[in-house]
């Protein structure tokens, strides 16, 4: 159990120590070496079949008509080819459909219309106010002069902006004086400057804890936050 135990512990064997190592071994001779330049190959009766150029036939047919054959001028087409060339029926209950001018009879051109006919077919009369000018007749009741309702004139007002209303900032604004001699102090600038520690390849550990939070103690509120929730025991 030991012996394998140390053949397990032992590291792989680095194979990309020799890359212009060899694909294929031979274990009892090396092979011949080639005295020629090139390598022979022989091709198959199929391969030579394969490798012709292709026949391109440069005659085009310049009139669509051809002569036909005695034997299709003789020809007689069997009864299932003449029952399959018969156009198919409509399905039943079909109707053509109805023209778009349908003939009128009689009784529609020599009908007379009815009182009541006639008179639903008049126009609609709205009533005329008094004082408008005959060219307001002309236009539609929405430019006729109307007066609103005290309520619908106060709903009309626009509403006012808040008095501390200070509207949109201006994307460009002047600099003051104070801003522009402004200096910063010592402590500024070092609280600015970023926080300085050595590099991963340098010996940084990132995950080293510091001495202060090793020996900081919680406080008693977060001792009592920590605390599990507590639950209502099933009463017998």
């Amino acid at each position: 159990m030991a012996t394998f135990t140390k053949k397990l512990a032992q590291p792989k064997p680095n194979r990309l120590r020799y890359p212009d190592r060899r694909s294929v071994y031979w274990l009892d001779r090396m092979p011949p070496e080639s005295t020629g330049s090139i390598t022979k190959i022989e091709l198959t009766p199929h391969w030579s079949e394969l490798c012709r150029n292709k026949t391109f036939y440069s005659q085009v047919t310049i009139s669509p008509e051809w002569a036909v054959s005695g034997a299709a001028l003789r020809a007689v087409p069997s009864d299932r080819l003449c029952a399959l060339a018969l156009p198919p029926a409509p399905a039943v209950g079909w109707q053509p459909e109805r023209p778009l001018l349908s003939p009128l009879n009689r009784g529609t051109q020599t009908a007379v219309a009815t009182s009541r006919i006639c008179q639903l077919a008049q126009p609609k009369r709205r009533p005329v106010l008094e004082g408008c000018s005959p060219k307001s007749k002309l236009l539609p009741l929405t430019h006729i002069p109307y007066k609103a309702s005290a309520h619908i004139e106060l709903l009309a007002t626009p509403k006012h902006d808040h008095p501390k209303f200070e509207g949109q900032r201006s994307v460009c604004w002047p600099v003051s004086r104070a801003a522009r001699n402004c200096s910063a102090s010592h402590r500024l600038l070092e609280l600015c400057g970023p926080k300085k520690r050595k590099a991963l390849f340098e010996g940084y550990d990132p995950n080293i804890v510091s001495r202060a939070a090793r020996s900081a103690s919680p406080s008693p509120r977060i001792q009592q936050l920590c605390l599990p929730l507590p639950r209502k025991c099933a009463s017998n």
